[in-house]
Formats: structure tokens, sequence, C-alpha cells
């Protein structure tokens, strides 16, 4: 059963058992990479926008007469080929998301988990250390761990003297587990999660396995 070392201001001095079913599972490069691809994908604003022909101003009359002047045909200005002209299949607001099931996304999720917890790059933090926020205290839990960076904090709403010491670090995000995903652990060179936060980040991803028992 895989584990992970628990950190306070008093070191690290306990071993905490971490579910097989989310933090034992094998790595699984296709299911991940489209869960990465969808959130990155719903993360685009699609905003970007360019005038076609039909859009711009002007054009109400033929340039020049059709034939005389010894220059090319024009019979607008609004035409792509001019400066000024609208924009042939330039791009319009859509939205780039895209669709990927549950139970491949709770799959992507453990798979990211347990690539943590299987190089050592996982510990369970106790929140209830923090009484007030300390940055102090909160750098020198994270030196003292000695992992690489940039390093992911997984903190409950209610821990918040926890998240206001680790948040001003530099190369710490810190999120709530809903809002955790498959590219956010992947981002992360370090993870550490709250005891409260273990809970529910494991309901997320061993859920299913725990149906099918």
């Amino acid at each position: 059963m895989p584990d992970a070392p628990m950190l306070s201001s008093a070191g690290s001095a306990k071993k905490v058992k971490l579910d097989e079913s989310a933090f034992g599972a094998s790595f699984h490069g296709p299911l991940v990479h489209q869960s990465v691809r969808a959130e990155q994908a719903a993360r685009r604003r699609g905003t970007a926008a360019t005038k076609t022909r039909a859009m711009v101003s002007g054009g109400g009359s033929k340039p020049w007469r059709q034939k005389g002047t010894g220059r090319a045909r024009a019979g607008s200005n609004r035409s792509p080929l001019w400066t000024g002209g609208g924009v042939v299949f330039g791009p319009q607001p859509r939205s780039y998301t895209f669709k990927v099931n549950r139970k491949e996304q709770r799959a992507a999720l453990r798979s990211a988990l347990s690539l943590h917890a299987e190089r050592g790059s996982l510990a369970v933090l106790d929140a209830a250390a923090f009484k007030a926020p300390k940055t102090s205290d909160a750098l020198d839990l994270l030196e003292g761990w000695a992992q690489p960076q940039p390093t992911l904090v997984v903190l409950l709403a209610d821990e918040s003297a926890a998240a206001l010491s680790f948040r001003n670090l530099a190369r710490v995000a810190v999120l709530q587990p809903e809002s955790v995903g498959v590219a956010d652990l992947l981002g992360a060179a370090s993870l550490l999660i709250s005891e409260s936060a273990l809970k529910e980040i494991t309901e997320r991803a061993g859920a299913i396995m725990r149906e099918k028992a």
C-alpha cells in the first residue's frame, strides 16, 4: 500500500497510508494526455475575432469604372485584397471545449496522483499546525521536505491559515480539492495535501473503483 510522510512544524515523524485505488494505479498516458488537453482547451477564452468583408465599413460604390482606366477591376474597397478590407477565414468567437467522460477523467486523475506517490513527491500536511498565517513557517516546512519545485498545495477552504502561509511563496500554488486538475498535478514537481483535502481528492479519484467493489 502506498504511503506518504506527514509534514508539520515539528518535522515528518510518521507515515500516512494512501488509498490503493487512488494512489496505486498504473500510469495511463493516452488518458492523461486527453484529459490535460480538455482542461487546457476549457481555459481558452475563444474571443479572437476578425471582420469579414460584410462587416467592414465602406464599399458602397464601385471604386472606379470597369473599363478604360488601365487598372485592375475592382468592385468594392471591402475586398480582402485591399488594405483595410475584410479578412477571409479569420478567427471568430468559439468554444474550444470538448468532452472527456467521467470515468476517463477519474482514471487520468488517479494516474497523476499515483505518479506523485510512486516517485515520492507527495506528502500530507498537518494544516492544523498553522494557528495563524505565517509564511516563514511554510517556507521552513518546504525547505525541510527538500522536494523540487514548483509545488502544489491542496487545502480545504476552511484551512485559511495554512493557505495564507503558502500562497505568497514563489513557485507554490494553492488550490482546493475540487479545483485540482490533471494538468495542475502534472505541472507540479511536488504535491502537498492536507489530511482533510486528501480525503476529498481520494473520493474524486477512487470513486469508480469503490463503486465496483
